[in-house]
């Protein structure tokens, strides 16, 4: 094996090796709903076999073959092939522990033998490639360039631009026929005669096809095994699926939201028929007399956009999502559509508290964020002091900031402890530092006044729907009860209530890993 095949093998081995990584923990991270701690232990997995693989290796670099014997290029084939296999198979094998009800950390076993067999390719490039003379050293490092390069551009194409072109089974069969190109070269210049050579390339050929073959049945329905686990039944299918590089966006039949594998909400506007929590937006009207410019960091299913859209008096909705493949479900759905056909509704694709510190001028009357779990990774960037601080900056005089707390001790005591003026909206906290109340009058009159696209959002001619708004327009006494999960807690109540829990920094992390270890119920 001569130096500049070294190279070329260290670099493409790298690129295998990345972007099966990257594969693996889109898989994880969907099905532990992006739990802060899978990615550890991946990468533990992921390490722990590397390190057996280099291990094992060793074993085979204990001859004096001399750099350039074309022989050695037979014992890379076979260890590039076997790794191929097993980590495209790791995939599938996610499914099978879903649906058996041994959840995804049984499944990082074959992890550990893929990036072992993975690893091992490493080692026996460099004691093949690399003679034993007085640039041993120099050319050692140059093999470990070639397969950070390589490693690099896994990562950056899989993750940046295979994700968004490909669906996941397409991803994972691209990557492995790379590795089985990569097979067939090792043959190709080994010293293999003519008769040998054509058998083991005609395996090779065969694996591929197979590969090919299987890849559809063995990927078919990744998501919804993930998902569901040991509820996923042979009819059990999602009504749509978006995979971007900004993660994978699936829908239950009955209109049910997951992004990134977490429950995202449902597609209802309707405070009647209130199955998404819906009224903690109508809300708003309570709590602010006008809003004229509203920030909206998340749009998920675009419900909460909808209804924000038709608040009285607004002049500008600007919300900022960071996957735009949830404009494209929008699109797709006639209820929520009309958010994205509205000239004072701004869609903007990017990171909420980046397009903050890009905009440190901009002011608005209320901030509003359906907040995801407290608990998931990268959480902190929305729930600490740090972000309130800077939500507090782009408010306006007596402005409002309006986020989802997912009922979380943590982050209902953060925002009270930075601001002054604080009341928990079921499981919102709505934030001010000017005086700040759920008033009952203004809660009624925007309950009667309320109209998407000119049908009222209560209908008040039936008896029925006069009891509704009877009995809705009490919410705003549940302030002066004692304090329930569902009603109005006022700022002194939760302080006291909370008085345990950690005010959340970035630093500290507190949300995220208050609970360091979890595993989902399936839906």
């Amino acid at each position: 094996m001569n130096f500049a095949l070294a190279l070329v093998v260290a670099a493409v081995s790298g690129f295998i090796a990345l972007s099966y990584e990257i594969v693996w923990y889109r898989v994880i991270a969907f099905e532990s709903w992006g739990l802060p701690g899978a990615f550890g232990l991946l990468l533990a997995a992921y390490l722990l076999g590397l390190a057996i693989g280099s291990r094992v290796a060793a074993g085979f670099c204990k001859d004096d073959v001399k750099s350039g014997d074309r022989r050695q290029l037979r014992s890379l084939a076979i260890f590039a092939l076997l790794a191929n296999v097993a980590a495209w198979a790791v995939v599938p094998f996610f499914g099978w522990t879903a649906k058996t009800g041994l959840d995804w950390p049984a499944a990082l076993g074959l992890v550990v033998v893929a990036a072992g067999l993975l690893g091992a390719i490493l080692p026996l490039v460099a004691h093949f490639g690399i003679a034993p003379d007085g640039r041993a050293g120099q050319r050692l490092s140059y093999v470990y360039l070639a397969n950070i390069i390589g490693s690099s551009a896994g990562s950056l194409l899989t993750g940046f631009v295979f994700f968004d072109i490909w669906p996941l089974r397409t991803t994972g069969l691209a990557v492995a026929l790379v590795g089985l190109a990569l097979v067939g070269a090792l043959v190709l210049l080994s010293d293999l005669g003519g008769a040998r050579r054509s058998q083991y390339l005609v395996a090779s050929g065969v694996v591929a096809v197979l590969l090919v073959a299987l890849t559809p049945r063995a990927y078919d329905r990744i998501w919804e095994r993930l998902l569901y686990k040991e509820n996923f039944r042979d009819d059990t299918k999602f009504a749509e699926i978006i995979e971007t590089k900004s993660g994978v966006i699936t829908v239950t039949q009955d209109g049910t939201v997951y992004g990134g594998g977490a429950y995202d909400g449902r597609f209802n506007t309707s405070i009647r028929s209130d199955r998404n929590g819906i009224m903690r937006a109508y809300g708003i009207g309570a709590m602010h007399a006008a809003p004229k410019r509203i920030l909206m960091i998340g749009l998920a299913s675009g419900s909460w956009a909808r209804v924000l859209q038709h608040l009285p008096g607004l002049e500008h909705l600007t919300i900022v999502e960071i996957n735009p493949g949830y404009t494209q479900l929008i699109e797709a759905h006639p209820e929520v559509r009309g958010v994205l056909h509205d000239s004072k509704v701004e869609v903007v694709i990017d990171d909420g508290r980046r397009w903050l510190n890009r905009h440190p001028h901009e002011r608005f009357d209320v901030i509003v964020m359906n907040t995801t779990w407290h608990w998931r990774a990268h959480i902190t960037d929305l729930l600490s002091t740090e972000f309130m601080t800077l939500a507090r900056a782009h408010m306006e005089l007596g402005g409002l900031f309006y986020f989802n707390s997912t009922s979380s001790d943590d982050v209902q005591k953060t925002a009270a402890t930075v601001f002054p003026f604080a009341l928990r909206v079921y499981n919102f906290m709505a934030v001010s530092d000017s005086p700040l109340a759920f008033d009952k009058s203004r809660w009624e009159r925007t309950l009667k006044t309320f109209a998407i696209d000119g049908v009222p959002a209560i209908d008040r001619g039936s008896e029925s729907g006069q009891k509704f708004f009877d009995d809705l327009v009490t919410y705003a006494d549940t302030i002066n009860a004692a304090p329930e999960a569902e009603g109005l807690e006022s700022r002194d109540s939760v302080l006291t209530r909370t008085r345990s829990a950690t005010v959340i920094t970035d630093d500290n992390m507190a949300a995220e890993w208050r609970r360091v270890f979890r595993l989902q119920d399936p839906p």
